[in-house]
């Protein structure tokens, strides 16, 4: 990670959709009613969710989106963390900003003062604690180029993109600004596939990215399957391994898989007693691994991946996609 320790006021700064989630519990049927593929996010619109809103259970109400549950989780870890995403200038808006602001996390990207309303995620989690989730993007549609803060770029280890952003033109645009900025100031360039749809979706554009502009890449078992269209994982392992510098492959109860040029590290997960909700786990096993990573731990893959392991552990022990237990103390209490 040559120059990326150097001058650096953030360790990884996240690019992604503003959200605040509204999760509740619901049952199969409720899935099937509203015609849900179980496990998968949906995009929806206005009068989608206002309908979906509507039938839902009482539910509980949290900021999230994807990348800033990952800036979260480093912040929880001790890590220095900055998030560029778009909110308006409303009550959800305002409720994303204090969450985020709380933890510690720098969060100065300009509310939208007129268009669309603030983002939010309807979450419907099953007795089998699988998610489901349906998202109005709102005011995260309008993230582009010039919502991008080249010092605080040029300023972060790791630049963290969630592929959940590349449905548009302009965020496509702010992305691709953040990776040419990050590779100049000799920073690293981080992306996570975010859901199999989404990879099918992008397939094209996404291999391009991965091939030249990503560094590091986080995907689980199907959504690497996705992007090389193959049936088995060893198969996508196959695949990946040229395609950029490490790739974070996450397999549920099986833990994950790290590959770096030859090197291939098998990382077993974490024994969690029960599990409540899958919601955040791979934001949060990402948070983990990026936090060793610009923390000393660069060289030593297998260590940031059980960090990853731990984090993603305690997300799915209780419901929503935020630690409710500091992750720096479930660390210290695993590994000493």
């Amino acid at each position: 990670m040559s120059g990326a320790g150097e001058n650096a006021r953030f360790d990884v700064v996240g690019i992604g959709n503003a959200i605040v989630d509204v999760l509740s519990h619901e049952t199969e049927d409720f899935l099937t009613r509203h015609g849900m593929t179980k496990g998968t996010m949906a995009l929806i619109d206005t009068a989608a969710a206002d309908k979906l809103y509507a039938d839902m259970g009482a539910g509980i109400e949290c900021s999230g989106g994807s990348a800033a549950n990952t800036i979260a989780g480093l912040a929880s870890l001790g890590g220095k963390g900055a998030f560029i995403g778009k909110v308006k200038d409303d009550t959800l808006g305002k409720v994303f900003r204090h969450d985020i602001s709380a933890i510690g996390v720098h969060f100065a990207t300009d509310a939208a003062t007129d268009g669309a309303p603030t983002a939010r995620c309807l979450i419907h989690v099953t007795p089998d604690a699988e998610r489901t989730m349906n998202t109005y993007l709102g005011a995260c549609v309008e993230l582009g180029p010039h919502d991008v803060d080249p010092s605080v770029i040029r300023t972060s280890k790791v630049t963290y993109l969630e592929g959940y952003l590349w449905d548009k033109e302009d965020a496509k645009a702010a992305f691709v600004k953040a990776a040419v900025l990050a590779h100049e100031a000799n920073r690293e360039v981080s992306l996570s596939l975010s859901d199999p749809f989404c990879v099918d979706r992008h397939r094209d554009s996404f291999l391009d990215l991965v091939e030249n502009h990503v560094d590091i890449l986080f995907a689980n078992e199907d959504e690497i399957k996705a992007l090389y269209q193959v049936d088995s994982f060893d198969d996508a392992l196959q695949h990946v391994r040229g395609h950029c510098k490490i790739a974070a492959l996450t397999r549920s109860a099986k833990g994950s898989v790290v590959i770096n040029g030859d090197e291939v590290h098998i990382v077993d997960g974490e024994l969690v007693k029960h599990v409540v909700d899958t919601t955040g786990a791979g934001d949060a096993y990402a948070a983990g691994f990026l936090f060793g990573y610009t923390n000393g731990h660069a060289d030593d893959l297998a260590h940031c991946a059980r960090l990853g392991g731990i984090a993603a552990a305690e997300i799915i022990s209780h419901f929503g996609a935020r630690p409710e237990t500091p992750l720096n103390e479930v660390v210290a209490a695993k590994l000493g």
